[in-house]
């Protein structure tokens, strides 16, 4: 009998519910068999964090399996995350966004009901140009103007930055960013676009908590006529495309502009640009939290799993190697209650979803 499956009859002989019966069934029956190795999905900017804190364990551990770690994007790999509890599932979801409150109930109806929510950090969406480009400045009412599909509730048909702020340069709107089951497009649209349409559109101001579906349409929704490119998970392909192409922009997180410094540079919103000391303070305006989620029914389950986020809190600190890598550290009192939860498995309240 496998350590996986040793662990999960344990789990059940101490618990005796049937929401464990459903891991220990997709664990050792219907095909599934058993796991003895930690698997992570989701964000690409959570990625190389996630990866740095696997290779830390693995030298802490030698005798354990390497983990899997594998860049899906966040919403991708919620669904992944919340399709079920056992072998065949991710124990981890990577997420540069909070868990919405529809997706915990999809969790919950795959039988995913105690989930710990752990924020890792901090990031910041940075706008980014290569090293030889024009200089851009802007502000989140200029990348609405650019990228929504329908300022103004009409058809977007800028083409030039110069078209939606004479300020800025007679050259072609071209922005390469993360796809729809990004983490990062999600907070493209949620802290910067939406900023930009209520700053635009003071009608829409509250729109959001009214009616959010009419404020996604009207101030959220990217346009699909090739201003903005759909560059994959892969930011570092953005990298490379920005060096082909010096006129245009990237979105990614700061973690690969950071790396990439001596590619590409940070584009100012607002008059700020994206570095770590702007980011920590929010003065920036893409800034965001970063958070993993834990099955609490995998901790018993799959062997090293607890040692791992124990070695994630280990290295999450102002002077350790993940902000190296390119990681916001959080407030101390936020990393305290990180860490109080990965001790204490103390499962998310979905009340606070939104």
């Amino acid at each position: 009998m496998s350590r996986f499956v040793q662990a999960l009859a344990a789990m059940l002989s101490l618990a005796g519910a049937g929401g464990l019966a459903a891991c220990v069934d997709q664990a050792a029956g219907g095909g599934a068999g058993a796991r003895d190795q930690i698997t992570a999905v989701g964000s690409s900017t959570v990625y190389p964090f996630t990866t740095i804190v696997a290779e830390q364990y693995l030298a802490n551990a030698p005798q354990a399996r390497p983990p899997v770690i594998e860049s899906t994007g966040t919403g991708a790999g919620v669904k992944l995350f919340c399709a079920g509890v056992g072998a065949a599932h991710p124990d981890i979801e990577d997420a540069s966004r909070r868990l919405r409150r529809g997706e915990y109930a999809e969790c919950v109806r795959h039988g995913v009901d105690a989930i710990l929510e752990v924020q890792i950090g901090i990031d910041g969406i940075a706008f980014a140009e290569a090293l030889s480009g024009p200089g851009m400045a802007l502000t989140p009412a200029d990348i609405y103007r650019a990228l929504a599909i329908a300022p103004h509730g009409r058809r977007n048909t800028a083409r030039l930055w110069r078209d939606v702020n004479p300020a800025l340069p007679a050259i072609p709107i071209q922005v390469y960013g993360p796809p729809a089951t990004s983490g990062t497009r999600d907070a493209l649209a949620e802290l910067i676009l939406a900023k930009g349409c209520e700053t635009v559109e003071p009608d829409t101001i509250g729109m959001h908590e009214r009616d959010p579906n009419t404020f996604a349409t009207r101030c959220q929704r990217i346009r699909e006529d090739g201003a903005y490119v759909d560059a994959g998970e892969n930011d570092n392909l953005i990298v490379q495309k920005l060096r082909a192409n010096p006129n245009a922009l990237g979105i990614f997180g700061y973690g690969y502009l950071e790396e990439n410094a001596d590619v590409v540079r940070g584009v100012a919103l607002n008059g700020v640009t994206p570095g770590y000391a702007t980011i920590a303070s929010g003065a920036y305006p893409g800034a965001r939290p970063l958070y993993i989620y834990v099955k609490k029914a995998h901790l018993r389950a799959i062997p090293g799993l607890r040692a791992f986020l124990r070695r994630y809190a280990a290295l999450w600190g102002a002077d350790g190697p993940l902000v190296k890598r390119g990681l916001i550290a959080a407030p101390p009192v936020v990393q305290r209650r990180s860490a109080a939860i990965i001790a204490g498995e103390i499962a998310l309240d979905p009340r606070e979803l939104r």
